[in-house]
């Protein structure tokens, strides 16, 4: 059972198919703390042998660093796989909460360029806008990847962290395949906007940090005390002081899931993330980030645990519980445009 491909999916309405879960590359280099190399290799191919085929990287992870670290596997089974990565978003070496948008053409030209070198691929299958620059009209952002798609750097486009509205806006400038957003049992609030536009276009949810940045598996409760010093979940106001004792009482409902079905903890939040896709009747190809292979095999055996009516009842509350922000900075996210 653990050795089962995962199911497929159609990532948005003439978008690529892909598996029904992917994987986050970001912590193979980047924001976690350090990563044995070996073992994220490993990682990249146990998820490619159950049928993972959407790999999420972005060029802000690492400076670059993550990317080039992926483009050996990327090569090595290029018509296997579906490569994702972002463009919009620096982060100053000296100010590692501070984050630099920008979404002007000029930018993006360069960004792709640079990203395709580092992939040392011919063409990105989905380029993600990472974040919105607000000064920009998401209309010349999108106008601009178009461009790209038409010149065949690119053949997808995705957006990231964005409204219902700009999503509307941006899809009537070129198609767009898939949203990446922050959805999980203690992130919902895309809920309200994003998702019924999605829906409604054609759109696939791409939910990212679909465990919580790894709180909802119960892996650390408190990142100051539990985790490096350079994870940067450290500056995160719900993983840390108060907000970390209250957040961790409200994985209650989640073991009590987990023990009926036989499954972790990150099982049930995967699958919860998982099921989005028959509540709302759309694509959702959630992208859990590991650097473990034996974390993949679980990973992907949450795609087959299903909630009852009543595990879905019993989970519904934890959102709205939540204590503390996603970041410390919201600026850069869509909380406050939707």
């Amino acid at each position: 059972m653990t050795d089962s491909k995962i199911a497929k999916v159609e990532l948005g309405t003439g978008g690529p198919e892909v598996g029904v879960q992917g994987l986050g590359c970001m912590g193979m280099s980047f924001a976690y703390g350090p990563a044995d190399a070996d073992e994220a290799r490993a990682a990249l191919e146990r998820a490619l042998e159950l049928g993972v085929t959407l790999y999420d990287t972005a060029d802000v992870y690492g400076a670059g660093e993550n990317e080039k670290f992926l483009s050996p596997f990327f090569k090595a089974h290029r018509d296997e796989l579906v490569i994702a990565t972002k463009f919009s978003m620096t982060i100053p070496p000296d100010e590692p909460t501070k984050r630099i948008i920008r979404n002007d053409a000029p930018y993006i030209r360069e960004a792709v360029e640079a990203s395709l070198r580092r992939l040392d691929v011919d063409v990105i299958d989905l380029y993600y806008m990472h974040r919105r620059d607000v000064n920009v009209p998401i209309e010349e952002t999108v106008g601009t990847m178009a461009e790209l798609v038409r010149e065949g750097k690119v053949k997808h486009l995705g957006l990231s962290e964005v409204t219902g509205g700009e999503l509307r806006a941006a899809q009537g400038v070129h198609p767009i395949a898939a949203v990446q957003s922050e959805w999980s049992l203690f992130s919902r609030d895309i809920e309200a906007g994003v998702v019924p536009v999605a829906r409604e276009l054609g759109v696939a949810l791409v939910p990212y940090s679909p465990l919580g940045r790894g709180f909802l598996t119960g892996s650390f409760a408190n990142a100051e005390t539990d985790l490096t010093a350079g994870d940067f979940r450290r500056h995160q106001p719900r993983y840390t002081g108060d907000n970390a004792a209250a957040n961790a009482a409200l994985l209650e409902p989640v073991r009590v899931v987990a023990d009926a079905h036989g499954a972790s903890l990150g099982q049930v939040a995967l699958a919860w993330a998982q099921q989005q896709a028959a509540v709302y009747g759309l694509p959702v190809v959630p992208i859990p980030g590991t650097t473990k292979a034996k974390r993949v095999t679980e990973n992907t055996a949450a795609t087959r645990v299903v909630l009852s009516d009543a595990d879905l009842s019993l989970l519904e509350p934890i959102a709205a519980k939540v204590a503390g922000d996603r970041y410390s900075d919201m600026t850069f996210t869509s909380a406050g445009r939707e």
